[in-house]
């Protein structure tokens, strides 16, 4: 049953102890890290000296599109290892907040540890989520054993497919859906709207797992945060912070997508400086999505790489 595979744990509103593994820094002192929400998967007795592995999605998305790879990758870990999978801020079922940066999504992630006792873990994110593994990494390595990063590099920009985003963000907001409509139906009438918008239909599928209706009025809301998004996308989002100086010494996978151009070859050295023991593999045929488009292969690599 499900129910003994995973427990998802639901974020309060905020963390208001100490972090002891955030510097006492004026700029990180104030950061005012949130309270995350997560789902463990630990169905078999892991190995309590092997470290768990934390994975974040990417804009847009939730710990619920990784659920089947949680469990693929908890019981496939060898020995087994713990997984926990993560809603970032303004997302999923984590807080909402008008600030969202990659630093921000950092000092979550370490509050994170301390609330879970984690002392070093191995780490996934996509995308956005990669982002923030990286900077992870790169500011406080003693908390990363291995870390994963999907479709995404430290350089500056996003890929071209990301151009549109303020206008996917913006399409969201203006949809209109009727209180008494089912969810199907209002799923079908947020598609409809944004087809006029949106033309790749697997996109608009994705956009519209965040349409969810309320228990308390029935009325219908987007579980992202689409103000907060749109408000910090340039500088938040599409812009990896300056990490001169930094660098992550442990092992490093990054895994793109064959069609994909988020990690260019002109990436590789800027990758190569950061994460000097960084390996790069290719998904061919396999677009942004690498994880969901390509899962058996996706989860061949990353299998393999944190059995090694």
């Amino acid at each position: 049953m499900l129910g003994n595979i995973m427990k998802t744990v639901t974020a309060g509103p905020c963390c208001t102890s100490s972090v002891r593994y955030i510097s006492t820094t004026k700029t990180l002192r104030y950061l005012a890290p949130m309270e995350l929400s997560y789902t463990v998967y630990d169905k078999v007795a892991s190995d309590s000296s092997t470290p768990p592995v934390l994975v974040l999605h990417g804009l847009f998305g939730s710990k619920a599109n990784w659920n089947s790879l949680s469990k693929a990758f908890h019981q496939k870990t060898k020995p087994i290892r713990k997984i926990y999978s993560i809603d970032a801020r303004n997302h999923g079922d984590s807080p909402h907040s008008d600030v969202h940066s990659y630093e921000h999504m950092v000092a979550d992630l370490v509050a994170l540890y301390e609330k879970l006792g984690i002392d070093k873990a191995s780490v996934i994110g996509h995308s956005m989520g990669g982002r923030a593994m990286m900077l992870l990494a790169l500011k406080y390595p003693q908390l990363i054993d291995r870390a994963v990063i999907v479709d995404i590099s430290p350089t500056t920009g996003l890929g071209t497919s990301n151009t549109n985003i303020p206008l996917f963000l913006q399409s969201m907001k203006q949809i209109q859906i009727a209180p008494e409509e089912t969810i199907h139906q209002a799923r079908k009438t947020a598609d409809t709207q944004l087809a006029k918008i949106i033309a790749e239909k697997p996109l608009r599928d994705f956009l519209i797992t965040n349409l969810v209706k309320s228990d308390e009025d029935g009325s219908f809301r987007w579980r992202i945060n689409l103000d907060a998004l749109e408000t910090n996308f340039n500088s938040g989002v599409a812009q990896f912070p300056d990490v001169n100086g930094l660098r992550f010494d442990g092992p490093t996978l990054f895994i793109a997508g064959g069609r994909s151009d988020y990690i260019k070859p002109s990436d590789i050295p800027v990758i190569k400086k950061l994460f000097p023991q960084a390996e790069v593999k290719v998904v061919e045929g396999a677009g942004h999505w690498v994880h969901s488009e390509k899962s058996a292969e996706f989860a061949k690599l990353v299998l393999d790489f944190l059995n090694a």
